[in-house]
Parts: structure tokens; sequence; C-alpha cells
């Protein structure tokens, strides 16, 4: 069993920085690949980033390529997702999700255990 939480979002004007955590603790926590996904009202639920357990290999939606990054601190068992140049667009519920098992890192259905997400606002 693990337990994500979310920590790091707020309200940000557009074109400004916000950093987001995941904290994964319980059995061997860091040896899931752990992905960022955000759902805005009225919308479903997409996938935004993701990084395999090592971290050597990160994938990123095409709408935050070039302004998100994700990394992880196995040593702290916190994977980052750093957001830049925010866009109104960006507003959203941030969730992490963890997966023990292989498969395509942008699909939903590979991860087994979700945080209960953090709120990201980004004003005009």
């Amino acid at each position: 069993q693990v337990q994500l939480v979310e920590s790091g979002g707020g309200l940000v004007q557009a074109g400004g920085s916000l950093r987001l955590s995941c904290a994964a603790s319980g059995r061997a926590s860091s040896s899931y690949a752990v992905a960022w996904f955000r759902q805005a009202p009225g919308k479903e639920r997409e996938y935004v980033a993701a990084i395999t357990k090592s971290g050597g290999i990160t994938s990123y939606a095409d709408s935050v390529k070039g302004r998100f990054t994700i990394s992880r601190d196995n040593a702290k068992n916190t994977v980052y997702l750093q957001m830049n140049s925010l866009k109104p667009e960006d507003t959203a519920v941030y969730f992490c999700a963890a997966a023990s098992k292989f498969g395509r890192l942008s699909k939903s259905e590979l991860y087994d255990y979700w945080g209960q997400g953090t709120q990201v606002t980004v004003s005009s």
C-alpha cells in the first residue's frame, strides 16, 4: 500500500510559477513510476507528466512540454512538478498517481494509487 499526498498548489498570475510536491509513504514507495494528472471543472482528467522509478525516463503531454518539469528525489520519497510560464488553461486540480507495473505512462488505468489532489488556479 502506498499513500500519496500532494502539496504546493495555489493561486498564481499568468506567467508565474509553482512547484507541486507528491510525498509518498508506505511499502517500497520509491519502486513506483509516478505521474501527474489534472482535472479542470467540467472536463475529463488529463495526463500531464510522468517519471519512471529510477527517474531515468520522463514524459510530458504536448500542452505542458517545455514549461513543466517532473523530477523525483527517492531519498525523500517525493516527486516534484515544476510549472513555469503558467497559463489560465492550466487551472485544475492536480493529482499524483503511482504505478507498480509497466505500461504506457500516460494511461490513467496503469496507476494503482492516487492522491487527493491540490488546486492550481492561474489568473489572467
